[in-house]
């Protein structure tokens, strides 16, 4: 183990609030990596912190650790409650926790905010040892890469031997894929769902929209806005617009179809603010959204996102995954035309060609890209047996 400095999980003890199979309340955990970090870009920081929580135990051979990586909105908060009043859990504690599909019973599950991000982890919102002030539009261009390597030092510091596998959905799904490659010796399997293997120009158009929405709103100020400031409007705006991405027409029209909201003029006409369901809907995506992300790292994220290209990177997607030796689960979801389903066939059919051990599964669902989001016994079956169970010593490493 390195000698970096984190403190300890605690779980709590589950009250009437909590389901059958819920991690219980949870803390979250602080990493801190006390020496030099070179991004692939060349650029250094003095130092970085990665927010994190863990569920379930590791074992004494230290290798049933299963590492989660969150989408572009998510944080490491992905199962359990932070407090018994909190409306919702973690963002996904449908799958994850004691019986679940990821059973903590037998898992020892890890899920880090990622490097650039706003939830705790160093980011543009940091403070920048040598200014002494937020890092703003001057913290070092992030890579996927650059999430993997951070989250491998967390990894060391843990004292996990091996992964048993690492998972996650879009840019989790990248974050899988990327891991896999560089470190092939390290991880025993890749699950990854509703990704892609490169971005289309459609999905990097739409993130450049939400980009605009942001860097046009004059509270932005290229950057430098105080931490309860910034560009709220723009930041919302891009909320909604990437929201869309993440649903399917059926889903949209099933949940809201035309229906108009409650707002109307005296005469009875519809009022020009909220006439339908769905622009309320999206209204409050934006709001909520703005309440706990940051503007400075959404561009940073979305670009990120926009650059990873795993053919491009490594010569070919082929030669991409030519070094791997994980066994490999993509799964795609019929109605996701954000990263659709050729996509995700496209990263199994390479494997494949090289003689790896692959699958690849599609689920029927018309939910569209947050299908991996969404609670699905399929699913939860196809993870369930493709995580299989790690004999576990009933002598625990501390």
């Amino acid at each position: 183990m390195s000698d970096e400095v984190a403190i300890e999980p605690k779980l709590g003890k589950p009250t009437h609030h909590l389901k059958q199979g819920d991690v219980g309340i949870v803390v979250p955990l602080d990493f801190n990596y006390t020496h030099p970090f070179t991004f692939k870009s060349g650029q250094i920081i003095s130092e970085l912190t990665l927010r994190y929580e863990t569920y379930g135990s590791l074992n004494a051979t230290r290798d049933n650790a299963i590492l989660v990586c969150h989408a572009l909105s998510g944080d490491h908060h992905c199962a359990g409650w932070h407090k018994i009043e909190d409306r919702k859990p973690g963002w996904w504690n449908n799958i994850i926790g004691p019986g679940k599909a990821v059973d903590t019973n037998h898992f020892y599950v890890i899920c880090a905010n990622v490097l650039g991000g706003c939830q705790g982890s160093t980011g543009p919102t940091s403070i920048d040892p040598k200014t002494h002030k937020a890092y703003g539009m001057s913290f070092p261009f992030v890579t996927i890469s650059d999430v993997v390597r951070s989250q491998k030092l967390l990894l060391d510091h843990l004292g996990v031997s091996e992964l048993h596998a690492i998972m996650g959905g879009s840019m989790g799904g990248m974050t899988a894929l990327q891991f896999g490659i560089e470190f092939p010796d390290y991880v025993k399997r890749v699950l990854a769902m509703a990704t892609t293997a490169r971005e289309s120009a459609q999905a990097i158009a739409f993130n450049e929209v939400g980009r605009q929405a942001i860097m046009q709103d004059p509270a932005w100020n290229k950057g430098d806005y105080p931490r309860d400031g910034g560009p709220r409007v723009g930041l919302a705006i891009a909320r909604m617009m990437a929201h869309i991405t993440y649903l399917s027409d059926t889903s949209m029209d099933r949940k809201f179809g035309r229906r108009r909201t409650q707002s109307q003029s005296p005469q009875g006409e519809p009022s020009l603010n909220a006439p339908f369901e769905v622009e309320s809907y999206l209204k409050h995506q934006g709001q909520s959204f703005i309440n706990r992300f940051d503007a400075n790292s959404y561009l940073t994220i979305t670009r990120a996102l926009d650059n990873f290209d795993l053919a491009q990177s490594y010569g070919s997607l082929e030669k991409a995954v030519a070094q791997v030796k994980s066994e490999y689960l993509i799964v795609g979801f019929e109605s996701d035309w954000l990263f659709p389903p050729e996509q995700n066939r496209e990263i199994a059919l390479a494997l494949l060609k090289n003689g790896k051990r692959a699958s690849y599964a599609e689920l029927a669902t018309d939910l569209g890209h947050d299908s991996f989001l969404l609670e699905s016994e399929e699913l939860y079956n196809i993870v369930r047996s493709f995580l299989g169970r790690k004999s576990t010593n009933s002598d625990f490493a501390i």
